[in-house]
């Protein structure tokens, strides 16, 4: 399996951290080493003194597929959940600077945490999913997937165009303004609509 992840799809984090709104999605991807296992701990890095959360709309593939049309891309995934893409900031921030790629600073092992999955079921207003993310009890970041600059059928469409999708595949697709530090003690509640999926601390 694989991770995919979408940046500055939603324009007020994009502005946030002082980037232009993208005419096309934004691409970068996490190896398999990169996903926190259920019932492991996650330890802050030793590599940085600047970890941010950034919580995100997580789709489970659940269909093999290339060049996938925008109008079949709902075929292709059946599960939801919330996610946090873990960023070590400043080591990004050095490595963009230079102009080298910054893989180290969003791909190393543990950094995309993911959620309990909600099955996709007929009905489902995939337009309208409310999600956020409680740091220490306080809410630190909303959003609503109605805000994305790119829907989950244009990612899947624009991702399937350059890589493979495969059963399994995890898509995290952007997350909203409000990313921040987080610390060693900090515990993460992750909710879509009033439903807890993801529980963690910061060790």
């Amino acid at each position: 399996m694989k991770i995919i992840c979408v940046g500055r799809n939603y324009a007020a984090h994009a502005k946030e951290l002082g980037n232009d709104i993208p005419a096309e999605p934004v691409v970068f991807m996490k190896p398999k080493s990169a996903l926190l296992q259920s019932h492991t701990p996650f330890y802050y890095p030793e590599f940085t003194n600047e970890l941010h959360y950034e919580c995100e709309l997580v789709l489970r593939i659940s269909k093999n597929g290339k060049y996938i049309q925008e109008r079949h891309a709902a075929n292709y995934y059946n599960g939801i959940t919330v996610g946090i893409d873990f960023t070590a900031r400043d080591l990004q921030k050095e490595l963009s600077e230079k102009g080298l790629p910054w893989e180290k600073a969003k791909a190393f092992d543990n950094s995309a945490a993911v959620g309990k999955f909600i099955d996709i079921v007929p009905g489902f207003n995939k337009k309208n999913i409310n999600f956020t993310l409680y740091k220490n009890k306080e809410l630190v970041q909303q959003g609503n997937s109605n805000q994305m600059t790119f829907n989950f059928e244009n990612i899947i469409s624009h991702v399937s165009s350059y890589f493979s999708l495969n059963i399994g595949d995890l898509i995290f697709t952007g997350t909203p303004a409000g990313v921040g530090e987080c610390v060693v003690g900090d515990e993460l509640e992750g909710f879509i609509e009033n439903e807890m999926l993801l529980k963690m601390e910061v060790k």
